[in-house]
């Protein structure tokens, strides 16, 4: 008989999953602390928008408060590596025993040298190895200095116009034959080969020519094990995956009982949990989450939970938003009741909330969390006040709060 679950047993489910179900802790953040959570979260999206902080560095704040950044800089780029970039959901930084399930199964083309002449492609794809093979990890920049490509005027009106040992470095990186080492300042990529990247000299705890099949079910079993509970379509966007081989990789996990079967109040999609999930009796989190949390990767999957609709507006014309360039929901217990759209005013030194809006249901405390939640964040970015502009209806409440 297939186990049924209420909405609320699922919702604290997948936010036991995600780290945020427990109260934070009140002791300084140790690097063993960032580690687990990277472990529960499998990989962290990557993106350039620095509005308020990287995102990378967001979803650990949303779970473990105040902490030190250069955590992260030194679990991914100093050995032996505890993470790694690679094309996940999307760029993203995963835990390196997923390299090589991953590597058979991703497929950005598009981003990389499939468009490149072919000879121009194999002979800078042959100077740039050669170059690597003795070299310090390089950014694209350096590496065309080093190999003294010249350009000859390609206007193909293609992607952000790349250079071709750009495109034929990133098409290096979408094969996993090159690496990225590291990023600089300006949040380039600083290319390695892969075999320089990978810790213990390119070894890791699975074979580097996996069979696919059993990659694929490795892939979903970390998903399902970061969602808690979930359906096929929500483990296999987790790390962009095809739904109809992940499907078969569901099938396989239930019948090896690493999977359950569940309905779940309200749902109509068939739903499995991975059998190590558990259900807390209470979420008690407080936390804003990035528009790329791992949590909200999956719209359909946010608004089943939580009844949230969400939808980021950075592409969005300005006079076309509804809430704001860069908004992030708050979580505050097992529901998330607000959002706020925030901006990290580093000149001024203040952190800025262009908009706050509450959600329907919102608890009467909501401004007076989400002021405690600002002010932490503040504090964790370096920044002094928390200024409230007039703009949603949770702003008056919000600025009476923080006053």
């Amino acid at each position: 008989m297939t186990a049924r679950l209420s909405l609320q047993q699922a919702r604290r489910m997948a936010l036991n999953s995600q780290g945020l179900a427990k109260v934070r802790p009140t002791e300084p953040v140790t690097a063993r602390s960032v580690g687990r959570t990277f472990a529960q979260l499998q990989l962290v999206q990557i993106d350039s928008v620095n509005i308020i902080s990287r995102s990378h560095f967001l979803p650990f704040f949303s779970r473990l408060g105040n902490y030190d950044r250069n955590i992260l800089s030194t679990m991914a780029g100093t050995a032996p590596r505890k993470m790694m970039e690679y094309w996940a959901h999307e760029a993203s930084f995963i835990r390196p025993v997923h390299f090589h399930d991953l590597r058979v199964w991703q497929s950005r083309a598009w981003v990389g040298s499939a468009r490149l002449d072919p000879t121009l492609r194999e002979d800078l794809e042959a100077q740039i190895l050669e170059l690597l093979a003795g070299s310090r990890p390089l950014t694209a920049r350096e590496v065309k200095a080093r190999i003294g490509h010249v350009e000859h005027n390609n206007k193909d009106g293609w992607g952000w116009n790349w250079s071709a040992v750009k495109r034929t470095l990133e098409g290096l990186f979408e094969k996993g034959v090159v690496g990225a080492a590291s990023r600089n300042d300006q949040f380039e990529r600083k290319y390695s080969l892969v075999g320089k990247v990978l810790p213990a000299g390119g070894r890791v705890d699975v074979d580097d020519n996996p069979n696919k099949q059993e990659a694929m079910e490795r892939l979903m079993e970390a998903s399902a094990l970061a969602h808690g509970i979930g359906t096929v379509r929500c483990f296999a966007d987790y790390f962009r995956l095809p739904v109809r081989e992940g499907s078969a990789a569901v099938a396989a996990l239930v019948n090896k009982g690493v999977l359950k079967p569940v309905t779940v109040t309200g749902w109509n999609a068939e739903a499995f949990v991975h059998t190590k999930a558990t259900v807390p009796r209470h979420a008690q989190t407080r936390a804003l989450l990035s528009p790329f949390d791992s949590l909200v990767f999956e719209r359909r999957r946010l608004e089943q939970l939580f009844g949230f609709h969400y939808r980021l507006e950075i592409y969005t014309p300005a006079e076309k938003r509804k809430y704001g360039y860069y908004v992030l929901p708050f979580l505050l217990g097992e529901n998330i009741v607000a959002r706020v759209d925030l901006k990290a005013d580093r000149q001024a030194g203040k952190l800025v909330v262009r908009g706050a809006f509450g959600e329907p249901d919102a608890p009467l405390n909501t401004a007076v969390e989400l002021a405690g939640e600002l002010a932490l964040m503040a504090q964790w970015l370096g920044l002094g006040d928390v200024v409230v502009q007039a703009n949603g209806d949770l702003a008056p409440a919000l600025t009476v709060a923080l006053g």
